[in-house]
């Protein structure tokens, strides 16, 4: 059974992997929906203990790690769970459960849309 979850943060009428959900903060005022979206995102990356494992899981060996791996982040196992599923829910982790355990990954369209959204918007030609 799978538990990998649509990401939020995508457009997927885009027709492009890594459409952003919001545009460059510096092209035009947020809509109050795409505000919402990019604060929930900011939200979760806002604790450190959330920050750490976030990029435990981008920067593990083959692009995801196992809840197994995860450890020595200055909390308890039951609260790197309750952190692990606010950055699910943010959009800003999959996972995919094997046997007993659970394995996330940051997809890189992930990546790319905070990246794209933290850009300077192109100058008009």
């Amino acid at each position: 059974m799978s538990n990998i979850q649509a990401l939020p943060l995508l457009d997927p009428s885009a027709g492009q992997a890594s459409a952003p959900c919001c545009p460059p903060l510096t092209e035009r005022p947020f809509t109050a929906e795409e505000a919402e979206t990019a604060a929930r995102m900011f939200k979760a990356l806002g604790d450190p203990v959330r920050l750490r494992l976030f990029s435990l899981v981008a920067s593990h060996e083959g692009g995801e790690a196992c809840v197994c791996d995860i450890s020595d982040v200055g909390v308890s196992q039951p609260t790197v769970s309750h952190h692990l599923k606010k950055l699910r829910e943010a959009g800003l982790l999959t996972s995919e459960r094997r046997g007993t355990w659970v394995y996330y990954r940051v997809e890189p369209s992930v990546l790319a849309t905070m990246g794209k959204l933290l850009t300077v918007a192109p100058a008009a030609a």
